[in-house]
């Protein structure tokens, strides 16, 4: 007799094969059966909304230098997948092609004819503030998007952020069921003495993420949204809390879960939806769990 399991979205594709926010990696998820793919965004100089999690293109291109402050067809002249050291499949495009706007993931999504899950990551701070979450808006609002379903043809969307007041604004916009709060625990102690920060700017950027997230605490405690996202280590570390937001009817979104021991914990405390780098390995263990 099977049993219900969670759902496994894909943490910006399939990003332990391929590098992160690709095609190849959108495309390697939908092949594995990823039941769903999480995406950060940010909007260019010209307003396209484009797929990447930082605000700066150092880590994951051959550009340097603010998102916010290059336009997308710039943005296109670089290479998003090289510093993976991963080779693309023909068949999943040229490295020219890697890099991806939301319409276009939307497409590669649709394209997948079966129902998948979109969960859509707001990063802040951003100097475009809210024209972020109205642009997004818009664009799923062109293919049809009207927030009561929240769905696009076979793709159903959430929106995510770990920005409290990111989370307000979509409140007025979007029912809290299709609304998830992130969450991480902020050690105060360890930032300050980054030595990449240095003390007096580790302690001062601790602090307000430390009230960022009681605020997120208080959201979710209050049950303004409907779907919660710590990450793993928040899980194991706020045991208490957690069966709380169980207990209040929250659906539980937990990220990066990448190992045995994590996917574990998570069947153990009853989430319902689990992100990660590899769906393969997840789905294969998330499903023998439920037939087991």
């Amino acid at each position: 007799m099977t049993s219900p399991r969670p759902l496994v979205y894909a943490h910006r594709g399939a990003s332990a094969r391929f590098a992160e926010h690709t095609r190849a990696a959108y495309l390697q998820a939908l092949a594995e059966g990823a039941d769903g793919v999480e995406c950060d965004v940010h909007l260019t100089r010209d307003q396209h909304v484009v797929l990447l999690h930082d605000a700066n293109l150092d880590r994951t291109s051959t550009g340097t230098g603010p998102v916010a402050e290059r336009t997308l067809a710039q943005l296109r002249e670089l290479d998003f997948s090289s510093w993976k050291g991963v080779r693309i499949p023909d068949e999943f495009g040229a490295a020219s092609q890697q890099l991806l706007t939301l319409p276009e993931l939307l497409d590669l999504l649709a394209a997948a004819a079966r129902p998948v899950g979109l969960a859509i990551e707001f990063k802040h701070p951003t100097p475009y503030r809210f024209r972020l979450e109205d642009r997004v808006l818009d664009l799923l609002a062109a293919r049809g998007w009207e927030p009561e379903s929240s769905v696009v043809g076979n793709v159903a969307v959430s929106f995510m952020s770990f920005d409290p007041e990111a989370i307000e604004y979509l409140l007025e916009r979007v029912p809290a069921r299709h609304v998830c709060m992130l969450v991480d625990d902020v050690t105060v102690d360890e930032l300050r003495e980054s030595t990449a920060l240095g003390a007096f700017t580790g302690g001062a950027v601790a602090n307000v993420l430390k009230a960022a997230q009681r605020d997120a605490e208080e959201i979710l405690d209050t049950g303004r949204v409907g779907v919660a996202g710590p990450g793993i280590s928040y899980v194991r570390e706020n045991p208490n809390r957690v069966r709380a937001w169980l207990k209040a009817g929250l659906t539980f979104r937990v990220w990066t879960v990448d190992s045995p021991e994590d996917v574990q914990h998570c069947l153990d405390v009853g989430i319902q939806q689990i992100t990660t780098n590899r769906p393969a390995e997840v789905l294969t263990q998330v499903k023998a769990a439920a037939v087991g």
